[in-house]
């Protein structure tokens, strides 16, 4: 090998040294830039939420008074402490509370400060130290209709009955609610076939209620968080069973109206969900007494000819909408009925409900079981 060519080879390995030389130089700054970003990311992030958990103001004196709704969830009481100054971030409560395991807030009117850090603000909410006991509470039954849930909203805020009922009405409330609860107040309660838009959607549960004189809208707020909380833990199921929130309190209702003490709710909804199935009509006599506004002992025929989309023995499939609210077992029912042949069920003098496959056999039971009491 010459001279030449030798230097030319060192010259090619050298410049092959520098280059690689140089690349890892590149990456060397490359890879203490990325770690400095970590760092510096991480460190920025480690303190700003340390600084969220901390009190907003440490050395305030100053008490502000915070309301927490029955049923709220995390991010919403998040978002109430964060609007009301006493936290920094609404997010960084909601991690904090999920990375802790917290939970069992307690409802309630609370006199909370800027200069409480997030732990002590959880510990009040989970202790339910409050303002005040509660100034009155509300017991709305299962099965109860708008009207009647009117008159006790009224009876206990010393209102006029009709007031109550006119805004649980009106148009423009009725929008408010919806915008709030997208996920449980449709258009379908819009519907120009439904007669009460909220009917169905009040949640029986004992309410309490922390002013002498709460807004309706402060009332109805708290049944709707309820509604939603309880409906909620059945989304899965409802879209397995392809109901709507509207076409499952309706369908509840009706499984509600129709058990007695003694009653099997899951065969109740059997029966109706086997008569949609084969196309007859579910012939339920409270859609009856509902389309008249009516509170009957017993149907009559005469009864069955009301000109209503209420009356189940003129209209085929689901009334337009709920006709009472329904609690928890039948919400289940609707959405977990037994497998049955049952096409018919007659409820007797002493509560028992008894089930029966046709007309045929449902009529015996009738003849001895009503028309021989008669």
């Amino acid at each position: 090998m010459t001279t030449d060519k030798k230097d030319i080879i060192r010259k090619k390995m050298l410049e092959h040294q520098n280059e690689a030389k140089v690349v890892r130089k590149i990456v060397l700054i490359i890879s203490i830039i990325l770690l400095l970003l970590i760092v510096l990311i991480s460190g920025g992030g480690y303190l700003y939420i340390e600084s969220a958990l901390n009190p907003v103001d440490a050395g305030s004196k100053k008490l502000k008074t915070v309301d927490i709704p029955i049923g709220s969830s995390v991010t919403g009481i998040g978002e109430k402490l964060e609007s009301s100054g006493v936290i920094k971030s609404a997010k960084v409560f909601k991690y904090y509370v999920k990375l802790k395991n917290e939970g069992g807030f307690m409802a309630g009117e609370y006199q909370l400060s800027p200069s409480m850090d997030v732990p002590e603000i959880v510990s009040r909410l989970k202790t339910g130290k409050v303002l005040a006991k509660a100034s009155f509470k509300i017991t709305i039954p299962e099965g109860k209709q708008l009207k009647e849930i009117a008159a006790m909203m009224a009876k206990a805020t010393k209102q006029k009955e009709d007031v109550v009922f006119n805004k649980l009405n009106d148009k423009e409330f009725i929008k408010t609610l919806m915008a709030k609860y997208p996920d449980i107040l449709t258009e379908e309660i819009l519907n120009s076939s439904v007669k009460y838009p909220l009917e169905g959607y009040l949640f029986p549960a004992t309410y309490p209620f922390y002013k002498h004189n709460p807004s309706v809208e402060e009332m109805v707020t708290a049944m709707l968080d309820k509604t939603r909380t309880i409906v909620s833990a059945y989304s899965e199921q409802s879209k397995k069973k392809k109901l709507s929130v509207h076409q499952l309190l309706t369908m509840a209702s009706l499984v509600e109206e129709e058990a007695t003490e003694k009653a099997d709710r899951k065969t109740i909804a059997s029966v109706f969900y086997n008569r949609i199935e084969k196309g007859m009509m579910l012939q339920t006599d409270p859609t009856v007494l509902y389309a008249q506004g009516k509170h009957k002992e017993r149907v009559l025929y005469e009864d069955l000819e009301v000109d209503s989309p209420y009356n189940t023995y003129q209209n085929k499939g689901l009334p337009p909408g709920p006709i009472a609210n329904a609690g928890k077992s039948s919400i289940e029912a609707s959405l977990e009925p037994e497998k049955t042949d049952y096409y018919y069920f007659l409820a007797t003098a002493d509560g028992d409900v008894i089930f029966t496959k046709t007309l045929e056999e449902h009529n015996k039971e009738k003849a001895k079981h009503i028309t021989s009491k008669n």
